[in-house]
């Protein structure tokens, strides 16, 4: 938004110079002009796109049903938000910045040329993704829609060209199954474990004043835990929809084994058993972490955790809680980075040792997690503030002393890492496609398949 002001002022001083100029009106002028409209035109559709997001949240939040959770428009809102958002900015990375100034995971999605009307509207309106997403690039998108997304994933597994997959499509049928159990276990356990342990207990009267602290945290860990399974449920079923119409296909393990999890926004076991709070968040709603990485922490200029968690909670809605999760995430978040950083090495050199360290870890992260997300499911001030209060805000505290005792390192904004659930594209492969204006045609001769390959394979090891 600063950004966005900022090149208002500067256009508005250009236009206030040149209004007196007899050549003001020139074709150089004008042209000047309106390269700087489509220069920021990124940072004007975030801003629009947010906003109306915003609007949307408040209309359905303090006129129609403030603390229901219901099915509506809202929801697919905040998917085309996603996708719009990051078209935008794979637009701009392809067409208004150098290739030099951009991070890998930035180069290889950018968008080197405009797409139609067609493909801008079937790219967020789809219908495998139009209720509940994930998200996903435009890129892979595109290249699953035009066909070549089996062929530039064939020899995944060894780097090599190999004919052994090359005969038949990869079959969706086996993962589409295991996920659909997956959605019947979690729905299963929705409907009658998560209402016998409702969240709201925690902050019952006689709750707090005849249970123990082990007991309360016990039942904090577990409450929110049994909360979690509606989510495993509709995000899975989201991933399955998607992989049943053959899109989600990310080549071949070390066994041969299809991979269906290009756009997968959850791995349940890595969530269960996390180690730390960000092993919790790489895991967890994957897609809209890594829109956050790419539109807001990859770019921003200070304090990018602080800026992308505000804007988690400004995409996720208005609710008071929102507000309350995020920022008592950020705590958490450089908390838990500067113990990692300042103390696990001395426990990983024993292996005893280094599992006794994971236990603690695991049982610090569960209760840090589930302490943060109670305002989320409790929406408003009044119960989340009761909730904190009844706890006296000890892990509010706990981390600011952390901070106060460990030196917080700067971290690398991961600017120099491929991202593993994304597809790489390699530089020689972009500009082939620029000097042939950059068109998504079907017959991509051999060589630009090999360097796809090459690179997809090379992001899959990291």
């Amino acid at each position: 938004t600063i950004e966005c002001f900022r090149s208002y002022v500067e256009m508005f001083k250009t236009v206030n110079s040149c209004w007196h100029s007899p050549s003001f009106l020139t074709a150089k002028n004008i042209w000047h002009i309106l390269q700087g409209l489509l220069a920021n035109q990124f940072s004007y559709c975030f801003v629009f796109a947010l906003g109306y997001l915003t609007v949307c949240q408040i209309t359905r939040v303090y006129i129609f049903d403030y603390g229901q959770y219901s099915a509506d428009f809202s929801g697919p809102m905040m998917i085309i938000t996603q996708k719009i958002t990051s078209l935008a900015f794979e637009i701009h990375d392809g067409m208004f910045r150098k290739n030099e100034d951009l991070t890998p995971s930035q180069r290889c999605l950018a968008v080197r040329r405009m797409p139609s009307l067609l493909e801008y509207l079937s790219y967020n309106c789809n219908f495998m993704g139009i209720l509940a997403g994930p998200l996903c690039s435009y890129k892979d998108y595109i290249t699953f829609i035009e066909g070549r997304s089996y062929q530039l994933q064939q020899s995944e597994a060894n780097g090599k060209e190999d004919t052994k997959y090359e005969q038949t499509d990869p079959s969706p049928n086996i993962a589409v199954a295991q996920k659909l159990l997956i959605c019947g276990l979690s729905l299963l356990f929705h409907m009658t474990i998560t209402k016998t342990l409702p969240v709201e207990y925690n902050i019952d009267d006689n709750f707090r004043a005849t249970a123990s602290w082990p007991i309360r945290f016990f039942y904090l860990y577990v409450s929110l835990m049994a909360a979690r399974p509606k989510y495993y449920f509709a995000w899975t079923l989201a991933d399955a929809i998607n992989n049943a119409a053959g899109f989600g296909f990310r080549g071949y393990d070390k066994n041969g084994v299809t991979r269906w999890d290009l756009i997968s926004n959850l791995r349940i076991q890595q969530i269960e058993f996390s180690t730390s709070f960000k092993m919790f968040l790489d895991n967890w709603n994957i897609q809209t972490a890594l829109w956050l990485k790419r539109v807001c922490y990859e770019r921003a200029t200070f304090s990018p955790t602080i800026q992308t968690f505000i804007l988690s909670a400004i995409w996720h809605g208005v609710y008071p809680g929102y507000y309350l999760t995020f920022l008592t995430g950020v705590l958490m978040t450089l908390a838990a980075r500067a113990i990692r950083n300042n103390i696990r090495h001395y426990f990983i050199e024993s292996p005893a040792v280094k599992v006794c360290y994971d236990i603690i870890t695991w049982m610090a992260t569960q209760v840090a997690i589930s302490y943060t997300v109670v305002p989320f499911v409790l929406l408003s001030v009044k119960p989340s503030f009761t909730f904190y209060s009844s706890c006296y805000f000890c892990l509010h505290i706990a981390s600011i002393l952390v901070l106060l005792v460990f030196p917080l390192k700067r971290t690398q904004k991961g600017s120099k890492k491929h991202e593993s659930v994304q597809p790489v594209w390699s530089k020689k492969l972009e500009e082939e496609n620029l000097l042939q204006k950059n068109s998504y045609s079907t017959t991509n001769n051999s060589f630009s398949q090999k360097q796809e390959i090459t690179c997809r394979y090379q992001a899959l090891k990291q």
